[in-house]
């Protein structure tokens, strides 16, 4: 994979994008839905800001019947997987990412408890 390390850093820097990489990097694997929810936001806006994330290599995604799940890209380079790892750590208790986690956990029917339903 070849990420150009400007092209990362323009994906950090929008707070959408930031927030969905945050809560990947922290939980691996998320529904669409899930992330719909904790960041409180419409569908379209995620998927469309999960889509660019897709476009630059960062997130892969899976489909699942009806449902799509996004995971950090498995081939990232090593140190841009650190940076997220170490952003998401270093951020768990730190506002907005921490609301965020917050209403993960909180969200009733979570995937594999009829997700999206």
């Amino acid at each position: 994979m070849t990420l150009a390390t400007d092209d990362f850093f323009k994906a950090l820097a929008d707070p959408t994008r930031l927030r969905l990489l945050m809560l990947l990097a922290c939980e691996g694997e998320l529904c669409v839905c899930e992330l719909t929810h904790a960041l409180t936001e419409i569908q379209p806006k995620v998927s469309r800001h999960l889509g660019l994330l897709r476009t630059a290599g960062l997130v892969q995604d899976r489909r699942e019947g009806q449902w799509i799940f996004y995971r950090i890209h498995p081939q990232l380079p090593t140190w841009m997987g650190q940076v997220l790892e170490q952003t998401a750590q270093a951020n768990r208790k730190a506002e907005p990412f921490a609301t965020d986690l917050r209403k993960l956990r909180s969200m009733a029917n979570r995937p594999g408890k009829a997700c999206c339903a």
